[in-house]
């Protein structure tokens, strides 16, 4: 089979790779959908691809791809198949641990005490036909979901979902959402399902205009604009009752810091990004509360796809672009513009 690899300096290749035959406790998924992430781009443009990131050893090139969604085709012989059974449709948390530790044990595998894989990364990933994994990775696909909705909820949109609950977002709270690529978008839309108003910043006049598209209840370019005192300007001079910062730039999460009434929650799920703040005015006299949110665990995943499906939440709106893997090459150089929504790449 062909798979994507990131050659580093914006370069990657369709390569030769031996199809996968699973060991005892793996299984092998056809994939169907595989989508793009803006982690993508680190390897894609690092010297070094996926080996320069310091996330782990890898061993010769790596298929990158860590949103993978399909359908089970063939499983190890100590594979449980009430759990994972051929034909079955699945997502994939695109983590693998120790599996005893106690991040393992509560689907925190991306926090294993030994350290773990990252498939698309430091494992083979999505962006192929065929994909291993262990059994203990697969995360089921409600019947109502689409294969390019399941291969969002299994990063971007799962991230969204999970800093929202992380942050205990409720009904009738004010929201600014700073950054509206794929994750940010994806919290916006989430974010008005559980009914928040929300506030959606971008620098990116195409960005801004998708998020209105999503339905945001007012938009702000912070380069046109103050952003903060755009923000305070729309809650009555308080701040928004939570910030979620998605850019990962020192300037989107000072924002957010900054953007936050008193007693307020700011998180920042953008990788990246150092941030400098007067600690009394800006915190402390705020009494703000300041997180971070890394991900999901299998468990929010699963539940990110049950609140999806129940509310008919149209996450396939996300995408803009659909690709074939034979035309990674375009897909990559128009994603590293970030100017344009989600992409993914569809298997037949």
């Amino acid at each position: 089979m062909r798979g994507v690899t990131f050659l580093g300096e914006r370069k990657l290749q369709l390569a030769e790779f031996p199809d996968p035959t699973p060991a005892p406790g793996d299984v092998i998924v056809a994939i169907k959908a595989s989508g793009m992430c803006g982690s993508d781009l680190k390897p894609y443009r690092a010297s070094g691809g996926s080996a320069a990131l310091g996330l782990g050893k890898v061993s010769g090139p790596v298929i990158a791809g860590h949103e993978p969604c399909g359908v089970v085709a063939a499983v190890g012989s100590a594979v449980d198949q009430r759990f994972a059974r051929i034909g079955a449709r699945v997502m994939v948390h695109h983590y693998s641990g120790c599996g005893t530790c106690r991040h393992c044990r509560t689907g925190w595998t991306q926090m294993c005490s030994s350290g773990s894989t990252v498939y698309g990364i430091t494992g083979h990933g999505a962006h192929a036909p065929y994909m291993k994994i262990p059994a203990t990775t697969l995360v089921p696909l409600p019947d109502e979901l689409s294969f390019s909705t399941g291969a969002a909820i299994s990063c971007g949109t799962g991230t969204a979902y999970q800093a929202l609950r992380r942050m205990k977002l409720a009904g009738g709270d004010t929201i600014a959402v700073i950054g509206q690529g794929p994750v940010g978008l994806s919290a916006t839309q989430l974010a008005l399902a559980m009914g928040a108003c929300v506030i959606a910043l971008d620098v990116s006049a195409e960005r801004l205009s998708r998020a209105k598209e999503f339905g945001a209840d007012a938009v702000i370019d912070p380069k046109a604009d103050d952003a903060v005192a755009s923000i305070k300007a729309l809650t009555h001079g308080e701040g928004a009752d939570v910030t979620l910062d998605t850019s990962g730039t020192s300037d989107g999460r000072l924002i957010a810091v900054r953007g936050t009434r008193a007693w307020g929650t700011a998180c920042f799920v953008g990788e990246g990004g150092d941030i400098t703040i007067d600690v009394s005015p800006q915190m402390l006299r705020k009494q703000l509360t300041i997180i971070g949110s890394w991900t999901f665990s299998t468990t929010a995943q699963a539940d990110c796809a049950r609140f999806i499906a129940d509310r008919k939440i149209d996450v396939d709106h996300l995408f803009t672009h659909r690709w074939r893997l034979d035309q990674a090459d375009e897909a990559y150089r128009l994603f590293d513009r970030q100017s344009s929504g989600k992409g993914v790449f569809l298997m037949d």
